[in-house]
Order: structure tokens, then C-alpha cells, then sequence
């Protein structure tokens, strides 16, 4: 197997700072690798070196004759007074990219077709795109040309959840089978999905990991106990994480490439990452039965319904995800249930011992402190404050939050995107609200620090309502997903973000159908929808279905609270492990039968 780069003893300084030192690594053709690190750290100066954009202070990097390499880095560099189509072909004709599958699936992926009808058509100016579509542009521009090295910076970045699991699925199938890509990203879901290595770039050196994400962690997990006593292991976030990753849907565990017997050995005394019943009492003796309802809330925007009659009634210690396309309306839910956006019809009624707080997506509130210190604006809320049961500092929980040592004492006006992001999160927990509403909460979060945000959120006793297009961080923190889907509907998920992707697929597949014949006449067999037979047939499934699910969500729930009771028997919790892979097989295929019967009714 040829390198496709390779760079030995690469040393980069940055002022007095050295971000990478020393730092050896190679590109295998047909690799696929995800780069983690935390903000800072140096994962994007690596890319940069590896594509050859910038040069290492000292040390080489090599290339064999002939090898085509291609970067997408974080900022946008579209030139300007180009188009969608220069950017995305270039000069090529039409006929040179449109008979390549590939080509062509490129452009239903991220660009909604061959003329481009997510972005405005082809001949749309660059400069008149929005972020998230001038990102589209510039990904598929490079996936279009494919390269034989493939180095994306956060490609996942704008994207929403239908997007990035087709880029982890052409990433993984559909590129030719000696081309490499490396990835930098914060999403892990993503890396499970695409990578056969990980690299971590920590302290000027570069650590390989064979896997993704989980194995990542288990690494990471096993370093560490080495070090560690046993009841600091037993506190240990890493091991909290792998416990919820070997509990997770089999779909995610059959991914990662570690060796399994370690990882039990790891969390055999785990418990789960946070008690659900425990937390539910607590947070409805903390809110009581009223939180906030919404009753046919309808909200009209510039003549667009975004919110059609939805009626929906969040309980205490509930904890929901919200899926969507972007502009299906998820953030004006999220203002809707904030109280922050009008309603056009309906009511909202909110119960009298709520406190909410609503992390938005604009950090705006944060340009009065610019002048003040981290710790300052944190403790401008509050100095010490609860969660979960337990009582905190302003310092101790901005230390959980990554704030460390002297980076408490960074002026506001000096932080990172992603700094800010935390800060704004940690004066949100510091208000103590028993209702926090999250919109997008991962934007510029690197991994360590998305870690300790969930492990604060086990802990935290209230009602949890988060939009993200972060699939793992949704399977994560929350219990429950509902969708939008574009008609101004709640779309309740019993099957998770699995379900709203397939879903959101027979939604495209039904609006590229050919139109049927039209009837001429009204008779049996010759109406465009279903026969009455046939609609009493789908309603008779539905309902059993239905039935079938809910016993089997009982089911799984039972196992769940036997796993718990049995962690430290490794052999009982294998024995469990077993029976819920069978119940969630059995769910999907109930999921399946479901969405057979109401598309007949549609």
C-alpha cells in the first residue's frame, strides 16, 4: 500500500508556543482518519502542512509525483464572482461530470440536485450565499474533483443530520478505493462512522488510535488507569463515556474496532451515566406537573406557517431532542416554548415554579463583558450554585467546563468562538433553571470539552429540550427525538434520529415520483390513493404495531433497570446485553412495518 504524504520530524512554532514538535506521521492510500485534539491544539496547522499550504518551521513532508491532494479548510475562501457551477465543476462540460454516478450523488447530497436547488441553481453568485451553503459549495466542489487525498477541516460544520451521514457514507463507499481522506472534526458520531484510525493532536505530538471515536476513549480510559486508583477510575469520565457507548444502540457498538473484552473489564462496576427515575422525581418535586404547554401554537413567518396547530405538553425531568432540516423550524420552537416568539394562534402556558433559560445561537450577550475576566462574568450570575444534588463553585464548574488555571482569568473580549460558547453555557447553568432549552449547544465545542458538558447534564435535575445537528450528543442526553419535517408539524420519534432519517428519505423519494395517470374515472383500482381495503388494512397495522412497540418499549425498559441493578456481574450484564440487541432488532423491524403502513395512508 503506497503513502500518499508523509511528514517526519515536522516542528511548527507559533510565537513562543510550539504547537507541533517534532511530529512524524503518513497517509496510507485507502486510509480514512479522524483528527481530535482539543481548540488550539494544532489540528488544523497539521492539515495545512499535510495538504502543503504552509510550510514546518523544520522537518519535511513528501509526496509521490503526481499525487492530487485537496483541503477544506474552516474559513470560506470562495473567490469572488464565481458560481455555484465554477465552483462545484469548474470548466468541465456537462458531460464529462454527469454520466459519473458519483458526480451526480455529490449533488444530491449537499446541494439538492443536479441544478443545484438547495443553493439558489448554478448560476447563483457565491457572495449571495449564506455560510452553511457557500460550506456545501466548497465540500462538494472537492468531493466532485476527488482527489486522491481528500483533508477536511470540520467538514460537518453547517451541515444537518441527513447531510452528514450521507458525507460518513460516501466517505466510507463510494470514493475510489485507493483514495485517503483525514478529517478534523468535533463530531463523533461522525468519526464512529468514518474512520479506521484516530489521531489525537495534544502537547505538540500526535497519538494513533486504531477506530474511531470509542476507541479512542477506551485508549484514552486505559492510559489512565494506569495511573489512577481505583475509586478515581470509578469517578472517571472516560469510563462513564465507554459505559454508555458499550450500552448504546448495537448500530454504534459493532463500529469501533477495539477489543471488547477490554472495554467490559472497564465498566463492570460502571453504573449507568445518570439515573433516570432518581432524576425524574427529583426535577418533578423541583417544577411539579407544570411545565410549559403549547396548545395549537401556530407561528406565521414572512407568510411561511412554521408552526401548524401544534399542541405539545414538556413534563417534568423530560428530556427531548429536535431534529429538522435547517429552516424546518426548530429554533422557532425552541422561542415558542421560550416565550421569545409570538405565537399567531394558540397559547402557551407555563407552570408557576418555572425557571428557564434558553441558550440561543448568537452570542451577542456576551459583548457588555467583554472587559471582564471568565471567572468575573461567571460569578456576575452567581458564585456558587447546584448540580444535580451536588453544590458547586463558579470556578469549580467552569474548570469542568475546560476553563483551567489561568484561562479564568482570559479577558471575555480575548476568547475563542468556542470559548465564548462555553461561557455562555456556564452563566446558563449558573442561573440554576429546573427548564433549560439548548439551541445548537455544540458549535464550537471540541470533544473534551463536549464530554464534561454531558457529564454535567447527567447530573442535572429539570426539563431538557436540545435542537443540535450532533447525533451523538441527541442519543446522548436525551431519551426522547421528535422531527420537523418541513410541514409544520411535531413529529414524535419513537425509533430516534434513525427514524427521522429514513423518514426524511421516503419524503424525497415521494416528491421525485413521476405523477401516477390521472383517473378518469372514479372506481375500484382506479383512484390515486389507497383502496378503502387497503387504508382499513394500513390503520389495522398501525394499531398493532403500536401495540407491539410499546410492549416492547416496556421490555427494554425492564432490562435496562436489570443491567443497572447487575453492573458489577460482568456475566449477568453480558447475558442482559444480549436480550436488548434482540429487543431494539425486533423495535426496528416493528419501526419498518410502521412506516410501510402510513405511507400507504399518505
Amino acid at each position: 500500500m503506497g503513502v500518499l504524504v508523509n511528514a517526519e520530524r515536522v516542528t511548527v512554532v507559533h510565537g513562543v508556543a510550539t504547537v507541533l514538535d517534532a511530529v512524524s506521521v503518513g497517509v496510507p492510500s485507502a486510509a480514512r482518519i479522524g483528527v481530535v485534539g482539543r481548540n488550539g491544539g494544532g489540528k488544523s496547522t497539521l492539515l495545512r502542512i499535510l495538504a502543503g499550504v504552509q510550510q514546518p518551521d523544520s522537518g519535511r513532508v513528501t509526496r509521490p509525483a503526481g499525487t492530487t491532494v485537496g483541503l477544506l479548510p474552516q474559513g470560506d475562501r470562495l473567490e469572488g464572482g464565481s458560481t455555484v457551477r465554477a465552483v462545484v465543476v469548474g470548466a468541465r462540460a456537462d458531460h464529462e461530470w454527469a454520466g459519473r454516478a458519483g458526480a451526480r450523488s455529490v449533488l444530491g447530497g449537499l446541494l439538492g440536485g443536479v441544478d443545484a436547488a438547495g443553493v439558489g441553481g448554478w448560476d447563483a453568485p457565491v457572495e449571495a450565499l449564506s455560510g452553511g451553503e457557500r460550506r456545501r459549495v466548497a465540500l462538494a466542489g472537492l468531493l466532485v474533483a476527488d482527489p486522491d487525498l481528500l483533508l477536511l477541516d470540520e467538514p460537518t460544520n453547517h451541515l444537518d443530520l441527513e447531510a452528514i451521514a450521507w458525507l460518513a457514507e460516501h466517505l466510507s463507499t463510494r470514493r475510489r478505493a485507493d483514495a485517503a481522506v483525514v478529517a478534523v472534526t468535533h463530531d463523533r458520531w461522525f468519526l464512529d462512522a468514518m474512520a479506521h484510525t484516530s489521531w489525537e493532536v495534544q502537547g505538540g505530538a500526535v497519538a494513533t488510535f486504531d477506530g474511531g471515536y470509542a476507541a479512542y476513549v477506551l485508549a484514552q480510559a486505559q492510559r489512565q488507569r494506569v495511573a489512577d486508583t481505583a475509586a478515581e477510575r470509578r469517578a472517571n469520565l472516560l469510563r462513564k463515556e465507554l459505559a454508555w457507548l458499550r450500552r448504546g444502540p448495537p448500530a454504534r457498538t459493532s463500529k469501533p474496532r477495539f477489543r471488547i473484552e477490554a472495554a467490559n473489564a472497564l465498566i463492570a462496576d460502571e453504573p449507568p451515566p445518570r439515573d433516570d427515575v432518581a432524576l425524574v422525581r427529583f426535577a418533578t418535586h423541583r417544577l411539579g406537573k407544570d411545565v410549559v404547554d403549547l396548545v395549537d401554537a401556530t407561528v406565521v413567518l414572512g407568510g411561511r406557517t412554521v408552526l401548524d396547530r401544534v399542541t405539545w405538553r414538556l413534563a417534568p425531568g423530560e428530556r427531548v431532542g429536535i431534529v429538522g432540516v435547517n429552516g424546518s423550524g426548530k429554533s422557532t420552537l425552541l422561542r415558542a416554548l421560550a416565550g421569545d416568539e409570538p405565537l399567531t394562534g394558540g397559547l402557551r402556558r407555563v407552570g408557576p415554579t418555572v425557571a428557564l433559560a434558553h441558550l440561543t445561537q448568537q452570542a451577542e450577550q456576551l459583548a457588555p463583558l467583554a472587559a471582564y475576566r471568565v471567572i468575573e462574568a461567571v460569578e456576575d450570575v452567581r458564585r456558587v450554585t447546584t448540580v444535580g444534588r451536588q453544590e458547586v463553585t463558579a470556578s469549580q464548574l467552569a474548570t469542568r467546563l475546560g476553563f483551567t488555571g489561568g484561562r479564568q482569568q482570559t479577558r471575555v473580549g480575548d476568547l475563542s468562538g468556542g470559548e465564548r460558547r462555553r461561557l455562555q453555557l456556564l452563566r446558563l447553568l449558573m442561573t440554576e433553571p429546573n427548564v433549560i432549552l439548548l439551541d445548537e449547544p455544540t458549535n464550537d465545542l471540541d470533544v473534551p470539552t463536549l464530554t464534561s458538558l454531558e457529564d454535567v447534564l447527567d447530573g442535572w435535575a429539570g426539563t431538557l429540550v436540545v435542537v443540535s445537528h450532533d447525533r451523538y450528543l441527541l442519543e446522548r442526553v436525551t431519551d426522547r427525538q421528535v422531527g420537523l419535517l418541513g410541514d409544520g408539524r411535531v413529529q414524535d420519534l419513537p425509533g430516534g434520529v434513525e427514524q427521522y432519517l429514513r423518514m426524511r428519505r421516503a419524503q424525497r423519494e415521494h416528491a421525485a415520483a413521476p405523477p401516477g395517470p390521472v383517473a378518469t374515472r372514479a372506481g375500484p383500482g382506479t383512484s390515486d390513493g389507497p383502496t378503502a381495503q387497503q387504508a382499513r388494512a394500513a390503520r389495522r397495522t398501525i394499531a398493532r404495531v403500536e401495540k407491539a412497540l410499546a410492549r416492547v418499549a416496556d421490555r427494554e425498559a425492564r432490562v435496562h433497570a436489570r443491567m443497572a441493578a447487575v453492573a458489577a456481574d460482568h456475566a449477568a450484564v453480558i447475558a442482559l446485553d444480549g436480550q436488548l440487541r434482540a429487543l431494539v432488532l425486533e423495535r426496528e423491524a416493528l419501526e419498518s412495518a410502521w412506516l410501510d403502513a402510513a405511507q400507504v395512508l399518505d
